[in-house]
């Protein structure tokens, strides 16, 4: 597939069936921007139609050309679904993700698909089909969808190319986070195309590589009680993340947070008045 470079607003070609164009939200959180991908080469399914955007808007009409007819959401948070429903009120388009949308402060509260999906549910477009993968941790309402005439998965947030994904508790869980990774190596999987980032061509190495960087972070996190037992989030934060800059450590804070809710679930730390404590 092309690696051509991501520029916002520009239509590429990855193979016969699937196009990219990139939001203009560039940033720490998102990268390059967040991908949208045109399935088909007919009647299209798009693939997460990213923030309210009047630029990103006109491009995927552009790109879709009147074909139109699914508009397929990944997760709710504001970079992947609110687009939605612009471009539905432009197109008719069916609107399909996850029935729920959790209140954690971070979603498209105003999502309502069409077509609630659930693992395993299969969107049959003719000449294609995309099937639902139920992916939370990230997002209690992930999912991914596999293109099985190409094995290709559309990862949304469950993977993203050059950088981990953050965790932020209550909806975020790192245990659950990690189980869906395993379930990956489950599908018959080509590559990946992830919601920001370049296609990853090795996916199930990529998972290996993902789930490796978590658990060196978690060891992470036990070494850090060697410095002060107990400790505040605040007080570990620079310990278990000093191999990044600083400035993003107030995001990084949400996956350590993450990190120790799951180490309590394990039985290896408590949690004693706003402070953790190394069991």
């Amino acid at each position: 597939m092309k690696h051509e470079e991501i520029i916002p607003g520009k239509v590429v070609q990855l193979n016969d069936l699937v196009r990219r164009v990139t939001a203009p939200n560039p940033g720490m959180m998102t990268g390059p921007g967040t991908n949208t991908y045109l399935v088909g080469k007919g009647e299209l399914a798009l693939i997460d139609p990213g923030p309210e955007s009047a630029v990103h808007l006109a491009a995927m009409l552009e790109a879709a050309g009147g074909q139109l007819k699914w508009i397929l959401c990944t997760h709710t948070h504001l970079d992947h679904s609110p687009g939605a429903r612009a471009l539905k009120a432009r197109t008719s388009a069916e609107v399909l993700g996850f029935g729920s949308v959790p209140d954690d402060g971070r979603q498209d509260t105003a999502f309502s698909p069409d077509r609630a999906l659930r693992e395993g549910d299969v969107v049959d477009c003719g000449a294609f089909r995309l099937r639902a993968v139920h992916t939370p941790g990230h997002a209690s309402n992930h999912l991914c969808y596999l293109l099985e005439e190409q094995h290709l998965l559309f990862t949304g947030d469950h993977i993203m190319q050059g950088s981990t994904v953050v965790i932020s508790p209550p909806d975020g869980d790192m245990t659950t986070y990690l189980e869906s990774l395993e379930r990956l190596f489950g599908l018959e999987l080509a590559a990946i195309a992830p919601g920001h980032g370049y296609v990853i061509e090795k996916p199930h190495d990529e998972v290996r590589r993902l789930i490796a960087h978590r658990m060196k972070r978690e060891r992470k996190v036990i070494d850090a009680f060697q410095r002060a037992n107990p400790a505040s989030l605040d007080a570990l934060l620079p310990f278990v993340y000093d191999d990044v800059p600083q400035r993003v450590h107030p995001v990084a804070r949400r996956s350590l947070h993450a990190h120790l809710i799951k180490l309590a679930r394990d039985g290896r730390v408590a949690e004693e008045g706003g402070s953790w404590r190394l069991r």
